[in-house]
């Protein structure tokens, strides 16, 4: 049966929307994996940043190597946000559990974002909480972990996390809150910061509150137990 023309054009414009759905679909799958074999060798920068540069609003972020940054920061920030970061390819999956297990009994939920979950949503998705993007975050946190070694993830992490209103960074923090390099922070200084980090524009680690300074000193004394938290990053183990 031969179409008419009114049908060619409707299959020609049905094509052209299947492959332009379907360049959609390749370049969102592609991109992460691209910008993460260029951000294995060069700063990176966040979705957020990006929208700060957009909307012409302030951003201080000097992007510095890990060497650059204190092993107190290194050490406060692992065990603040995600103490199992050597032992797992990514994502704790235990810790997950666990939160779907809460959230189906209806109970508070804790947090399970490990440290590649949360450069994934800062490398790639926004912020806000929901589900789409929590689902979206593991497997790019998957795959970080695996393109990238430990070292250089937990480098990118702590140049991109932010800080403060347009403070992003750990050198950046480091000036804004000490008036000091990144690399000389005393463990006091980094518990603060890293304590800082699930409500950074709240909490000020140069004038931290009653409950800000408890959790700090939690921190610390987390940190003389935990043993070497960060032994994946070392130089040598690369």
């Amino acid at each position: 049966m031969t179409l008419t023309r009114s049908a060619r054009r409707k299959r020609r414009k049905g094509g052209r929307i299947r492959r332009f759905v379907l360049w959609g679909l390749a370049f969102v799958l592609l991109a992460p994996v691209v910008l993460t074999v260029l951000y294995s060798v060069v700063p990176p920068i966040s979705t957020l940043m990006v929208s700060r540069y957009v909307t012409l609003q302030p951003v201080a972020r000097t992007y510095v190597p890990l060497e650059a940054i204190s092993e107190h920061l290194q050490r406060a920030v692992v065990v603040s946000e995600d103490s199992l970061y050597c032992e797992h390819g990514g994502v704790d999956w235990q810790a997950m559990h666990k939160q779907v297990e809460s959230l189906l009994e209806g109970e508070r939920a804790r947090g399970a974002s490990t440290i590649p979950m949360q450069t994934a949503k800062n490398l790639f998705l926004w912020n806000g909480r929901n589900y789409l993007r929590k689902a979206m975050e593991t497997p790019l946190a998957i795959m970080l972990d695996a393109m990238l070694t430990k070292r250089r993830l937990l480098e990118i992490y702590l140049n991109i996390v932010e800080w403060g209103d347009g403070i992003f960074g750990a050198e950046a923090a480091a000036q804004a809150y000490f008036g000091k390099s990144a690399k000389d922070l005393t463990r006091r200084e980094a518990a603060l910061l890293a304590t800082a980090l699930p409500n950074p524009i709240l909490r000020n680690p140069a004038r931290p509150g009653a409950g800000h300074q408890r959790l700090a000193s939690i921190n610390q004394q987390r940190m003389k137990v935990a043993g070497d938290v960060i032994a994946c990053t070392s130089a040598e183990r690369q």
